[in-house]
Formats: C-alpha cells, structure tokens, sequence
C-alpha cells in the first residue's frame, strides 16, 4: 500500500492501469477489493475525506456481519486494510482533473498521473449546509455537520440539530449521549424519516422537536450562543438560545470530476444503466451515494461497488477479445 507519493515513478512516465479507483467509502473499497481478487491490480485514489460518509457515523448497527454494531471509522480502517491485503495500491491524494475524451482515460491528483482502461467513480457524496449568516463563520466554533466529530466537546451542553431525514434523527440521538437537550429544527409538521428512527427520537426524553421553524441565522462571535428562528406558518422570529449548531439537511453528489463528460441527473448523481454500474462512456462505472439517492446504505453502497468491479473486469476481457487478446 501506498501512501501519498508513489515511489519509483520515473520522471515523465505516466503509468497504465487496468483499474483506477476514485473514492473510498464502502463502495470504493469494495471495488477494489473485488478488482484485486480479479487480479486487475487496481489503484485507489482515496481523497482527502477517506472513508466516505461513514467517517461521520458512530455505532453501525445494521450492517450484516456485526451483531454488537461497530464504529463507522472502525468499519472503513477494517475495509481499507482488506482491500489492501489484496494488492490494492492505495495513494492518499485527492483527484483534481480526469479526462474521459480519449482512451485511457486520464487521471490527474496534483502532480501525479494515471492511464486508466477502466474507472469506477466511488467519490461519494458531501454534507449540504444551510447558507445563512453566522453558520460559516462559526464553523468549528460551534456549528457542525458530523455529531461523531464534535459530539464529545458538548457535553452537558444544550444543542439544536437541523433537518427532518434519517440524518438528523441520528445526529440528534447520538448527541443526546452528551448534551442535557437537544432541539430538533424541522421546516415541515413531519419527518420524512424512516419510523424506527422517528421512534427513537420521539422516546428520547432529552429530545424536543420544533416544527415548521427554519434557522435563519447562527448567532455568536467567537462561538455560537444561540440561534435565530422563524416559523414558516406564522412567520414569527425569536432567538434561540443554544450551545452548537449541528446541520444535517442532506448531501450533494461529489460529480464536478465528471461534469459534462458522462450523463447526470438534475440533481447531479451520476446515471447507470441498471443492473449494470455502467455509465454513459464505456469503461467508466459508478457506484455508491454518487449514483444513489433512494437508499445512501453501507451495505448497498458497498454491493453497488462489487458490481462496478465485476462490470469493469467483463468490460476489460470483452474489450481483450474484441482486440484478439
């Protein structure tokens, strides 16, 4: 395994690979196991924010092969050094360009340069964030998009939680295990997650719900010390005192690599040709929460990933064949 340079790259050379790897999260880094094992050697670029999304979950619970639940940093530290045992080399550099135009594709991470026959896009997606005054500036001081991260510095501290999804219901329990309140923040008069979370929210008795309120700005200078809401019914403002400020609205697909080189959705995701991980260039296939915005599971990210590795195996043998090897 190889971490952020590659040692032995002759000055000028620029090396090919069967496989390159964007991305690693679940899916990622179940593609790279399943092309290792395919004897495909494959590269992994694994970015700045290694791991994916699971890097900001604490206990997994319904992942099938844990009956106790494991960390989400835990779980990603096990599948990279699975993936690595296999022959996978892993380089630690974000990728800043990628050129689907020509054959092999080019891969670019800073002064680093790749040929890849075939790409696997596992890059995942990035929490969203409101957009309103005080949250940017008191990032870190206070407002926060990972529970995980930060929960522990709030301890018998009061918090707000914004959002009404699968996210939010978390974010908020989880951080009912240090604060002494937690209100939660939703613009509508019900959640849209799933009800087992709801449940857990609702019974919590350090839990309070706000309902058809936005957060309009964060409130503090060198730290946050409360909020300002609006009820959207109403149309009522008040402040808000609180603690931290924890967001948790969503995410955006990580798609800029691939703007206008294969096809996306309106709202960005990257489009495959089910069941298939192929996406509209031959040789480069997608999997994980860059494709997915229905399910956003481990589980499903990381089987979404196998196949990518399994499809971009089949494209290299057909591609061989049709080129007499």
């Amino acid at each position: 395994m190889v971490e952020g340079m590659v040692e032995g790259m002759v000055e000028g050379m620029v090396e090919e690979r069967n496989t390159v790897i964007l991305g690693s999260g679940p899916a990622g880094y179940t593609a790279a196991l399943y092309a290792a094992r395919a004897n495909l050697r494959p590269l992994l670029l694994k970015g700045l924010e290694a791991g994916g999304q699971l890097m900001l979950t604490t206990d997994v619970e319904n992942y099938p092969g844990f009956p106790d639940g494991i960390l989400g940093p835990e779980m990603m530290d096990a599948f990279e050094k699975q993936a690595a045992r296999f022959e996978t080399e892993i380089v630690a550099q974000s990728v800043t360009r990628v050129d689907l135009s020509e054959r092999p594709f080019g891969v670019w991470a800073g002064d680093l340069e790749w040929r890849a026959k075939t790409l696997i896009l596992a890059t995942g997606a990035s929490a969203r964030w409101l957009g309103i005054p005080g949250e940017e500036k008191l990032r870190g001081r206070g407002v926060s998009a990972c529970a995980t991260c930060d929960g522990f510095f709030f301890r018998d501290r009061e918090l707000v939680v914004v959002g009404g999804g699968d996210t939010a219901m978390e974010e908020a329990t989880f951080l009912t295990k240090f604060a002494s309140a937690v209100t939660l923040v939703h613009r509508r008069d019900e959640f849209r997650a799933s009800k087992i979370l709801q449940e857990r929210v609702r019974s919590n008795p350090k839990v309070k719900v706000v309902w058809d309120t936005v957060v309009e700005e964060v409130l503090g200078e060198g730290a946050v010390t409360g909020v300002r809401l609006r009820n959207v019914k109403s149309d009522e403002a008040t402040e808000f005192a609180t603690d931290g400020v924890f967001v948790a609205i969503g995410h955006d697909p990580n798609t800029d690599l691939v703007t206008g080189q294969v096809d996306l959705t309106d709202a960005g995701y990257v489009i495959v040709r089910e069941p298939t991980t192929a996406t509209s260039v031959p040789g480069v296939f997608a999997a994980g929460d860059v494709t997915d915005v229905t399910y956003r599971q481990a589980v499903t990210a990381a089987g979404q990933g196998c196949k990518a590795a399994i499809d971009a195996e089949r494209y290299l043998e057909e591609q061989a064949h049709a080129n007499g090897g």
